[in-house]
C-alpha cells in the first residue's frame, strides 16, 4: 500500500510516520510497527515482489535475518547466497553478520579448484561451494613470524572457530594424520570430513607462497587416503592447500594437470579483503548454477 500510494505521489514520509503511530495504537502491545520497520517492509516488498528466485526463500528465515541481508547486500545473487546458506546451516544473527562482513560470498565464488575436471557431476558444484578463495583466521594469536607447526597448533587449539571458518559442515578427524605406503610413513597436517559431500578432506598448511610442487604432494596423499582410509559409500577425498599467498596464474597451471580434486586458498590473520574481489566474480549464469545446489 505504501509503495502504491507513493508511486502516485499522494504519500510522503510524514504519512508513514503517522501510519506507524496509528498501527501501534490500533494494535497495542504488538511490536514491529516502528517507522523504520515500515520502511523495511516497503523495501522488502519492492526488492522481492518480482523476484521468483528469492520469493520462496525469504519466508524460511526470520524477519531479523531478512533485514540484515536486504540492508547489507545490494546484489540479488549475493542475497540469494546468504538466504540459502542461512537456511541450510542455521546461521544465527551474529554469524550471518560476520559472514557478510567477511565477504563470504565473494570468497566462495572466485575460489580456485579443479573440481570441474576431477569430480562426478552430482558433486562438483557442491564441492566448489565448500572451498573458499580466502580464509580469515583473525582468532589466532600469532606473532609476525611463526612456523607451520605453531600455525597448526594454534588452529587445533581453537578448533571450533577453525571449523566454523572452514564452512560449518566439516568435522575434525585428526592432526598429523598418519598414512603408510611401502613401509614408509607420511602425515597430513589436518584431516577433516565434510558431512555434506561425505568425503575426507586433507588440509595442508603452508606459511609462505604457493608452490606448484604442493599439488603433487597433495595428489599423493589423496591417492593413499582413497585406497586405505575411505570407506564404502564415501565420495573421493578432496584436498585443500592453505597458503599465506598465491599467484592465481601459477595455481591455474599447477591444477590443470592434476587428476585429484584439489583447491588452493589463501589465509590471513586479519579481516581485510581486496576491493577488486567483486570484479573477479564469475558470470551471473555461473553463480546461478552454483546457488542452485545450496
Amino acid at each position: 500500500m505504501i509503495t502504491l500510494r507513493q508511486a502516485g505521489n499522494t504519500w510522503g514520509k510524514s504519512v508513514v510516520e503517522r501510519l506507524s503511530k496509528d498501527l501501534q495504537v490500533e494494535f497495542p502491545g504488538i511490536k514491529g510497527f516502528s517507522v523504520q520497520n515500515l520502511w523495511y517492509m516497503r523495501q522488502f516488498y519492492t526488492e522481492y515482489s518480482d523476484n521468483i528466485n528469492l520469493q520462496p526463500l525469504v519466508g524460511e528465515i526470520s524477519w531479523t535475518k531478512n533485514i540484515i541481508i536486504i540492508s547489507k547486500c545490494k546484489d540479488s545473487h549475493e542475497r540469494e547466497f546468504y538466504l540459502r546458506m542461512t537456511r541450510k546451516y542455521g546461521w544465527t544473527k551474529t554469524v550471518l553478520i560476520q559472514k557478510i562482513e567477511g565477504r563470504t560470498f565473494e570468497k566462495t565464488m572466485i575460489n580456485q579448484t579443479n573440481f570441474d575436471e576431477t569430480l562426478p557431476e552430482p558433486l562438483k558444484q557442491k564441492a566448489k561451494l565448500a572451498v573458499k578463495d580466502e580464509y580469515t583466521f583473525d582468532f589466532l594469536e600469532l606473532g609476525d613470524e611463526y612456523t607451520e607447526l605453531e600455525f597448526e597448533d594454534s588452529l587445533i587449539f581453537r578448533i571450533e572457530k577453525f571449523l566454523r571458518e572452514m564452512g560449518g559442515m566439516f568435522t575434525f578427524v585428526g592432526r598429523q594424520y598418519r598414512l603408510e605406503a611401502s613401509d614408509r610413513e607420511y602425515f597430513i597436517d589436518i584431516l577433516l570430513y565434510h558431512r555434506g559431500l561425505q568425503c575426507l578432506t586433507a588440509i595442508e598448511l603452508k606459511i609462505g607462497e604457493f608452490k606448484p610442487e604442493y599439488i603433487g604432494k597433495m595428489q599423493f596423499y589423496l591417492a593413499i587416503l582413497d585406497d586405505t582410509a575411505r570407506v564404502q559409500g564415501e565420495n573421493p577425498s578432496i584436498g585443500i592447500i592453505l597458503c599465506k599467498t598465491k599467484d592465481k596464474t601459477i595455481v591455474e597451471y599447477a591444477l590443470r594437470e592434476s587428476n585429484k580434486p584439489i583447491g588452493v586458498a589463501e589465509y590471513n590473520t586479519g579481516s581485510q579483503l581486496p576491493d577488486n574481489y567483486y570484479d573477479q566474480l564469475p558470470s551471473p549464469e555461473q553463480i546461478s548454477i552454483l546457488l542452485s545446489d545450496i
